[in-house]
């Protein structure tokens, strides 16, 4: 075997290692941002414990043949990169979702897969607006604590009220 070839198998496996352990993946096209943009993209998802990879197509179709994004072989036509990540997945469409609106044209989403749901862009576009586990717990902590802070007010004003 040659060493291109050695490479590009190497690239394989690595490719279909990270879609065996991801959550969701999600396919979009890069039409002309700047490395400076690719690189805050980059930046900000492995903040987030996400990745951004830009590989062949022909090689992330073998990648994902007979694993549960299979499905999303169809959309890698063009200067496509997979963004994936094992960690919280609407982290990812949030991220994705936010720059392509901020690039305005330059990153274009084409769809992914959630676990065995493939979507297309509006359903991507739906799930970055939902909210992510962490805000649901703040939010279920604040409605948890509100009742008990209104009573302990409402006992230290009582306290406070002077006595006849």
């Amino acid at each position: 075997m040659n060493n291109a070839r050695v490479q590009k198998q190497a690239e394989i496996e690595q490719l279909k290692s990270t879609m065996d352990s991801s959550e969701i993946v999600i396919v979009s096209h890069n039409k002309g941002m700047t490395v400076a943009q690719v690189t805050e993209l980059r930046r900000t998802l492995r903040a987030n414990g996400a990745a951004y990879k830009v590989s062949k197509n022909t090689l992330v179709k073998r990648a994902a043949a007979g694993t549960r994004y299979e499905s999303v072989t169809d959309l890698m036509t063009g200067p496509t990169a997979l963004s994936t990540t094992s960690g919280e997945p609407l982290v990812v469409a949030k991220t994705i979702y936010d720059f392509a609106k901020k690039f305005d044209g330059k990153l274009v989403i084409v769809g992914g897969a959630f676990g065995d749901m493939k979507l297309d862009a509006a359903a991507v576009e739906k799930l970055a607006k939902l909210p992510t586990l962490d805000q649901i717990r703040g939010t279920l902590i604040g409605l948890i604590q509100a009742p008990a802070a209104q009573l302990a007010r409402l006992a230290q004003a009582y306290a406070d009220k002077p006595q006849a």
